[in-house]
């Protein structure tokens, strides 16, 4: 062979290699894009999803309905009034502007209340103390209007829940008219003792009412 054919077929073998290693790299690569894909698109948001729902509580579906008929139907008027104030006031103002504009809604409503109402706390037949509510409405719930950034803690509703045994009332609602969405700042609250007496319904201490519909948990 001579020199020139040498370097000819040196240069075609080369560029085949070439050709070949390009076509493998490619080929790989698709391989694990696809690979990796399939572990980012499926079981990476699939697992974000069962990570985010984890994350959250289990609902329990138990209807308002277990709820005295004329406490549901008083606490849906609050609820409106309340969702009147937040959206003439927005969030931003202190306690007393949402608890006062609340108010207006309610004598508007013809809603009744009471503000400042004192729970005798109670132990072994004794009182001890007392504890005051914002508002107790219509003679059926208590309503603690807040106005702070954050959510609802656990303390603050066990801290209704204890008001709620304390007066024998079935229902508490905490507002928290902080939030941007009223409906991210609204808690109801049950007394499970009295539910569970009366109406022969089984919860858990961790059991609040969450939408229109249903308990959460």
């Amino acid at each position: 062979m001579s020199n020139e054919d040498y370097q000819g077929s040196r240069y075609s073998n080369d560029r085949s290699g070439d050709r070949g290693d390009r076509s493998g790299d490619r080929s790989g690569d698709r391989g694990g894009d696809r690979g990796g894909g399939g572990n980012r698109g499926r079981g990476g948001y699939r697992g974000g999803r069962g990570g985010g729902g984890g994350g959250g509580e289990d609902r329990r579906g138990i209807p308002l309905s277990a709820l005295d008929a004329a406490t549901t139907e008083a606490s849906r008027k609050a609820i409106g009034a309340a969702i009147e104030v937040h959206k003439l006031l927005g969030p931003g103002f202190d306690e007393a502007a949402y608890a006062n504009a609340l108010k207006m809604e309610l004598d508007a409503l013809n809603v009744t209340y009471k503000q400042g109402h004192h729970v005798a706390v109670m132990y072994r037949d004794r009182k001890v103390s007392e504890s005051a509510t914002d508002l107790f409405i219509d003679g059926k719930f208590f309503l603690e209007v807040m106005a702070r950034p954050g959510p609802v803690t656990t303390y603050e509703r066990l801290e209704l829940r204890a008001k709620l045994k304390a007066a024998d009332l079935e229902l508490g609602l905490i507002i928290n008219f902080a939030e941007r969405r009223l409906k991210d700042g609204l808690v109801r609250v049950v007394n499970i003792d009295k539910i569970t007496k009366e109406r022969g319904i089984t919860l858990d201490e961790g059991d609040d009412v969450g939408g229109d519909s249903e308990f959460d948990h």
